[in-house]
């Protein structure tokens, strides 16, 4: 299938917000080695896609809630089924169809944004002033030269850690400042991939669900280890787009889970009861010591009976007494 139509529709994005800013007064030019009109652009591509996904994201956030209130249900079928864990995943996939929960619509929104990841990726890779057909996907030649020379702090947006030297005299970059910008930048990618699926695990818990624990773990330790090695390939304005995205969903799901707070499951109020078990009794005693009292004296009096018989000597001392009535 062509994906020319998602060509297209980012670079149409991308070209409407370079000309938003550059109507405003941002300097097209570079500034501090830096074309902000560009940088911006591609920030602003990253509000518009989130923009339109926030319905998804909000069905995400409702969708692992529905999951986790089925916690209690799925823990129930894991001791039902220990062993069995062909009929565990039918039994499961039941109760996820009758209580109309989907275990993979947590990871939708990240789906959805594949699209416009490879979108940007391929657009970003076009940005060579050698290519012949500078028009295509709506382009004015104007405008490609403009982005092709486009840089970060004299890094090209369009160059990678992992450019060849061709490729970096074609952009009239330095290889050295590109690894070095593309180096943090891929750090500052990793580094808050995590944090977002740390932030998320962190405020809705590990899943029982054998299937869904290793989603989350794959979303936060895979996912941010892969970028270690696929972050060499990718061009400095896409790496942009990541963090920028990255730094979006940290302020969304930190507003979205304020606005609906995840459940107090049975899980976490157990363990609550069990920390302080004397909790419930002291406070049931403020309310009724005189039931509390009544019991503690019957506790101490059995002590009491208790007593007397270590110290048998003394009460047989009034027994020999009783006789020795009875002989006078």
């Amino acid at each position: 299938m062509s994906l020319d139509w998602i060509y297209y529709a980012i670079s149409w994005i991308l070209l409407t917000w370079h000309s938003a800013w550059d109507a405003i007064g941002v300097p097209v030019g570079a500034v501090i080695g830096t074309n902000f009109a560009w940088i911006l652009a591609i920030v602003f591509l990253v509000v518009t896609v989130r923009v339109i996904l926030f319905p998804v994201f909000v069905k995400q956030i409702k969708s692992q809630r529905a999951m986790q209130a089925l916690q209690p249900k799925v823990k129930e079928l894991q001791e039902k089924h220990k062993g069995d864990r062909e009929t565990l995943q039918k039994e499961m996939m039941e109760l996820y169809r009758k209580e109309k929960a989907n275990p993979l619509m947590g990871c939708l929104p990240m789906f959805l944004q594949i699209p416009v990841f490879l979108g940007l990726f391929h657009v970003l890779r076009r940005l060579d002033p050698d290519k012949q057909n500078k028009t295509l996907y709506g382009w004015t030649v104007d405008q490609f030269q403009s982005a092709s020379q486009a840089k970060l702090f004299t890094a090209p947006i369009a160059g990678k850690f992992g450019s060849t030297a061709d490729e970096l005299a074609s952009l009239g970059a330095n290889g050295t400042t590109v690894k070095i910008i593309a180096g943090v930048l891929v750090l500052v990618m990793i580094a808050t991939t995590y944090l977002t699926s740390r932030q998320m695990i962190l405020k809705t818990g590990w899943a029982e669900d054998p299937q869904q624990r290793m989603i989350q773990r794959l979303m936060l330790y895979g996912i941010p280890a892969s970028l270690l090695i696929s972050g060499a390939i990718f061009p400095i304005g896409v790496i942009i787009y990541w963090v920028t995205n990255n730094l979006f969903t940290l302020g969304q799901q930190q507003w979205v889970l304020r606005k609906f707070p995840p459940p107090v499951t049975a899980k976490k109020a157990v363990p609550a009861a069990a920390r302080n078990p004397v909790q419930p009794a002291k406070s049931g005693g403020l309310f009724g010591r005189g039931k509390a009292v009544p019991a503690a004296p019957v506790k101490a009096a059995a002590p009491k009976v208790a007593g007397p018989k270590p110290g048998a000597k003394p009460v047989n001392n009034p027994k020999k007494g009783r006789p020795a009535k009875r002989q006078g």
